[in-house]
């Protein structure tokens, strides 16, 4: 089976972040070894088709040994590990309120496992879990959102080919910070709020959240399974929102538009293949 086709904005932080009691359980799961990162997509529906063959709500209704901490891992060879709790619990609990908001009744009713009252209350106590954090990781499905580009260099794109493949950006986290207030700025000088600079809004505050040492990842996920090796080689999707910026930085919104509709085109391309299933 394929891995969930989406994509990745991570941050992993120093481990000197996971001090006391609330970093015990992701400790615990740096001592059981991290997830690799080609896996992640899988390991998360496991934990999940195995709550609901259970008839729970969540992976971890039944108590943390059901939903451990899972962690991916940068570095540590003679230096501080960098470590992104998945965060899948809380992260999945958040869905189902966002699924709770937005479906018709009878599909919440056919969907849950349990009264709708009872998976609001679960979900809410669930993400309540995170306390004063915010959750490691932020998903798309089917593409990869635009303005994540703009956090990026297009030059340190990173690709692995063959059995486990793969298409990165890895950046520290000032970096993306001042990148994403940058392009917010051009955004909303040139085209207003809303759109592209509210992502970019919220973005830069989910990130101003995390320790100031930490690394963030962008990663294409299972999308890369929609992708062959040629087109690839020839996807310059942050160099288009690069590009796209400076145009509207100089004013010139008819070019910046040109760029614009051109990722339109080649992600629309790729979330069509949902309907080949």
């Amino acid at each position: 089976m394929p891995s969930p086709f989406v994509s990745y904005l991570r941050v992993y932080e120093p481990l000197r972040a996971f001090e006391g009691p609330a970093g015990a359980a992701v400790r615990a799961g740096l001592a059981r070894g991290a997830v690799r990162p080609d896996r992640v997509g899988r390991r998360e529906r496991e934990l999940c088709l195995r709550a609901t063959v259970r008839g729970r709500l969540l992976p971890g209704d039944l108590g943390a040994a059901d939903a451990p901490v899972d962690v991916l891992v940068l570095g540590g060879e003679g230096g501080e590990p960098y470590v992104c709790p998945l965060d899948t619990r809380p992260r999945a609990a958040a869905a189902v309120l966002g699924f709770l908001a937005e479906e018709d009744p009878l599909l919440r009713a056919a969907a849950l496992v349990v009264p709708e009252a009872s998976a609001r209350r679960r979900a809410e106590r669930a993400v309540a879990e995170l306390g004063e954090a915010a959750a490691h990781v932020v998903t798309a499905g089917w593409t990869v959102p635009l303005p994540w580009f703009a956090l990026v260099d297009p030059e340190e794109r990173q690709v692995k080919l063959g059995a486990q493949r793969r298409i990165w950006w890895r950046v520290p986290i000032e970096k993306a910070l001042s990148r994403a207030a940058h392009a917010e700025r051009v955004v909303r000088g040139a085209l207003g709020d809303g759109g592209a600079a509210e992502v970019l809004a919220e973005t830069r505050g989910w990130l101003g959240r995390f320790d100031r040492n930490s690394i963030v990842e962008l990663d294409y996920g299972g999308l890369v399974e929609l992708l062959d090796d040629a087109t690839i080689e020839a996807d310059d999707s942050a160099s288009r929102v690069q590009r796209a910026l400076r145009l509207l930085r100089a004013g010139d919104t008819d070019g910046a538009a040109e760029n614009y509709a051109a990722l339109r085109e080649f992600w629309g391309a790729v979330a069509a293949r949902r309907q080949e299933g």
